[in-house]
């Protein structure tokens, strides 16, 4: 995983964007399916940045960690 702060926003931007449409703003009839669909990609958007924090802690190279980014 990279530590790349740039590299990580990717990521979770390309994750987010996959996000359904939902469709009503006050959520009265959005379907569990709509739900479940927006569960999952909040899930694996927490899943990258968990494991980029891990690679930080663990020290991991392939990015940018410097102290002040």
């Amino acid at each position: 995983m990279t530590t790349d702060p740039d590299q990580v926003r990717s990521l979770v931007a390309a994750v987010l964007a996959q996000l359904p449409e939902m469709s009503d703003a006050d959520g009265a009839d959005v379907a569990i399916e709509e739900i479940e669909a927006v569960a999952s990609r909040l899930e694996e958007a927490h899943g990258v940045l968990v494991a980029a924090l891990e690679s930080v802690d663990r020290g991991v190279a392939g990015g940018s960690a410097e102290p002040g980014r």
